[in-house]
């Protein structure tokens, strides 16, 4: 099958419009796998076992399960326990707390790197846990992981087509349906290909941005 630059261009604002969906479930996936992640490192790292051995089951459980398995269960099972949602949010919930457990794994390793004088200074200091943690802590320990961050967000950027599975209309979704009212794959798939292709450059060129300023941030404290 030859390519057809007329169809291509003919189905690129439909696919530019997927593309948004793609976008949005990127950015909240990633920016709840974010949050999560950094509560569950948190918890694991708690000396009471009551919270920090669930909290690694929890953790365990997730991370060894299959992404697509847990999409279908927000989808398809939590409506059987009276809990509905639609398609785009439980792909951005199934998303965010799948990486949030890897995103915890990052966490944990920049919180751990944190010299042992810091905690110490701080329980002199008489700072509270919380205090500790927002103030002292975690700005050391953030900047350092930040580019294993990025490479999850890129990662989940790429999971996306995934969520086709529930028929969320992201790009993946919308190529399958050019696809099978024309009979040609060849154009939207290709056409698919590119915009993660670029989406992902930019993402990651963006990361070393943000890696470079934090450095330099750090060097000027």
């Amino acid at each position: 099958m030859d390519w057809d630059w007329n169809y291509a261009f003919e189905i690129l604002p439909l696919l530019a419009q997927a593309s948004l969906v793609t976008i949005q479930a990127t950015l909240l996936g990633f920016l709840l796998a974010a949050v999560l992640g950094l509560v569950f490192a948190v918890l694991r790292m708690s000396p009471n076992r009551t919270i920090s051995l669930p909290t690694t089951a929890v953790v365990e459980f997730i991370r060894s399960t299959p992404l697509l398995i847990q999409i279908f269960f927000f989808y398809f099972v939590f409506p059987e326990f009276g809990v509905s949602l639609d398609a785009l949010t439980a792909g951005i919930i199934a998303l965010g707390l799948h990486y949030g457990t890897y995103c915890a794994e990052v966490y944990r390793a920049g919180l751990d790197n944190v010299p042992r004088g810091q905690w110490e200074a701080s329980i002199a200091l008489n700072l509270t846990t919380f205090h500790t943690f927002r103030d002292v802590i975690i700005p050391q320990a953030i900047p350092p992981v930040v580019p294993a961050l990025g490479n999850y967000f890129v990662a989940l950027f790429k999971e996306t087509p995934l969520l086709s599975a529930i028929a969320v209309m992201e790009l993946m979704q919308q190529a399958k349906i050019l696809g099978s009212n024309t009979f040609r794959y060849i154009e939207p798939i290709t056409l698919v290909g590119a915009f993660f292709l670029v989406f992902s450059l930019v993402a990651a060129a963006l990361i070393r941005l943000l890696e470079r300023r934090l450095k330099r941030i750090g060097a000027r404290a």
